[in-house]
């Protein structure tokens, strides 16, 4: 798929001609760049790939037109792309069965992503008979990092540096970064990379929307060993706060939100909710911080801190904030 990614971008490209040999080299260039040790392909290989693009998977019309001596290849048609193309038989076939190895790990708390997952190739991609759609999942088509994704998880595989042009919200200008990238995670709907911002020797984080361009550079990848998994598990959201994690004990209105929080944990350290004369408490271990904060005052009335004092006083000055907002404002 990689290489017929390839051909397709050469071919629908008319600012360039493309013999077969200038075809044989960008597919190999490409191929070496993913993965230093792939050999790449031959000139058999080649015609192969072609085949399927033109008869046997994508059925692209491929013209071969001369200029002189020379010959070369591009799609008849200027708008063609195999991207903008139905599922092929074989691509269909593929998937299922690769659906069904994945359906052997259901069950297993290692893959419960695959409950998601499943439903949405099934349902997306149209391997299952449907009349109407069944199901919807929370995205954002206008988010602006997802073209950084790919660059950004081939980087971290293949151990690149990369030159990150970013603009947070506080810069007039953008500025460059030297990133050695180790992780990407996504919360809210957007996606940031962990990785060691050259520059201050540390590891940072970084939202893929506010990224200008990539671009990777020829410089020694610094390794990381840090456990992700550990990492986050005593936080929430992307942004680590300073100090170590707090028991934070919460006092829960009613039972209608004891329920919603009793099968939607706040943490993976949430306690076991208890009844109490005035409603319920329970407590999570994390390390306070604008994640914490913001899901805590989304529950509004329903939820208040008992303890610690600090952490209380922080959400009550920013309730107050709210209340001035509001009320005394004209």
């Amino acid at each position: 798929m990689l290489r017929y990614q390839i051909l397709d971008k050469c071919l629908s490209n008319r600012g360039r001609r493309w013999t077969w040999v200038d075809l044989l080299n960008a597919v190999n260039n490409e191929l070496i760049e993913n993965d230093p040790n792939n050999k790449g392909i031959g000139k058999t290989t080649l015609f192969e790939d072609l085949k399927d693009l033109e008869f046997r998977v994508f059925k692209a019309d491929i013209e071969k037109y001369k200029e002189g001596r020379t010959s070369y290849l591009r799609y008849s048609d200027p708008n063609f792309s195999i991207n903008n193309q139905p599922l092929s038989n074989t691509e269909a076939n593929q998937l299922k069965s690769a659906i069904q190895v994945l359906s052997r790990f259901n069950g297993n708390p290692q893959f419960d992503w695959i409950h998601e997952v499943i439903p949405a190739i099934e349902s997306k991609l149209g391997l299952v008979s449907m009349d109407r759609s069944v199901m919807s999942f929370e995205s954002n088509p206008d988010y602006e990092g997802l073209p950084f994704i790919t660059p950004i998880f081939n980087g971290i595989i293949n151990k690149r540096v990369l030159e990150v042009i970013y603009q947070d919200f506080r810069s007039e200008f953008p500025y460059s970064i030297i990133l050695h990238p180790y992780y990407l995670k996504q919360f809210n709907s957007r996606w940031y990379v962990f990785g060691r911002n050259e520059g201050r020797k540390r590891i940072e984080t970084f939202a893929l929307d506010r990224i200008k361009e990539i671009s990777e550079k020829k410089e020694e990848y610094i390794d990381d060993y840090t456990n992700w998994d550990d990492y986050f598990s005593d936080f929430i959201g992307v942004t680590r706060g300073e100090g170590e994690s707090i028991e934070i004990k919460l006092h829960i209105k009613d039972e209608k939100q004891a329920a919603y929080i009793r099968t939607n944990p706040l943490h993976q350290t949430q306690k076991q909710i208890k009844k109490v004369e005035d409603g319920f408490e329970t407590s999570i271990k994390v390390i306070p911080n604008f994640e914490l904060e913001k899901l805590i005052l989304s529950f509004g009335e329903n939820i208040r801190i008992i303890t610690p004092n600090s952490f209380r006083e922080r959400i009550s000055q920013r309730a107050n904030e709210i209340f001035k907002v509001y009320f005394c404002q004209h």
